[in-house]
């Protein structure tokens, strides 16, 4: 089954905030031709069921189920490969991000792109009332970790760029099948954004708006994976000279 558009969700204990997300998106995205794959890392929460249920309503959205947490980076590959859309969108599935932005993501990358990315601000959604729930982790990333992390990654690269590891982004599939990746976790992010670069990809960024999750917890901490990430970059950086 060819589509234009597939959006890819990887997922851990994310089946409250995959009850709200996926309809949210067959709203925005009503009379495109896409489908929605969610790549669950055997969560055992009622995730299987719920996309079966998803399914049974909307016909397009299918579960891609993996052994156990075998990294972010390993889950978007996995949907990336799988994926039948001439355009593969992937986002966080904890409703950080909206579908609406996810709309934005689409309508830019169709202006002749490669790979958009949605680089994270703060702001209230439209329509939304909800008040944004901060806590100190919360705000040491956004405004001392993020931004440092990102000025690190922009001077030892060189690829200029407002934010590199946010999984909120489009790439062309016909981009994705001529480069090769192989990071399972969280680096993998800026591996893709690097082989696109490598590979004469043309990339932007559009401003998206960043709520923290309502829903379970986080399972991801940059500031814990940043010594082995700078490593990373630096090998990449170096195997590429």
């Amino acid at each position: 089954m060819t589509v234009s558009l597939s959006i890819v969700l990887p997922a851990y204990k994310e089946k409250e905030n995959l009850a709200v997300l996926v309809p949210q998106i067959e709203a925005e995205f009503q009379g495109d031709s896409f489908e929605i794959i969610v790549v669950d890392d055997h969560s055992c929460d009622g995730t299987r069921e719920l996309v079966d249920k998803l399914h049974e309503q909307y016909h397009n959205v299918r579960l891609l189920e993996r052994q156990g947490l075998l990294g972010v980076g390993s889950a978007l590959r996995d949907g990336y490969n799988t994926a039948n859309g001439e355009y593969i969108l992937s986002s966080d599935a904890d409703l950080s991000f909206a579908a609406d932005d996810m709309r934005a993501l689409y309508e830019k990358i169709c202006t002749d792109y490669d790979m958009v990315l949605g680089y994270k601000i703060s702001g209230k959604r439209k329509g939304s009332t909800d008040v944004a729930r901060r806590t100190l982790h919360g705000w040491a990333e956004e405004y001392l970790t993020s931004p440092f992390s990102n000025w690190i990654i922009r001077l030892v690269s060189g690829v200029r760029l407002k934010n590199y590891n946010t999984d909120f982004r489009i790439i062309r599939a016909s981009i994705w099948k001529r480069i090769r990746t192989v990071e399972d976790r969280q680096f993998f992010l800026f591996e893709t954004i690097y082989r696109t670069v490598e590979a004469g990809g043309r990339i932007t960024e559009i401003p998206v708006v960043f709520c923290p999750r309502k829903f379970g917890e986080s399972k991801v901490s940059f500031f814990k994976q940043a010594p082995r990430y700078l490593l990373k970059l630096v090998r990449l950086r170096s195997s590429s000279s």
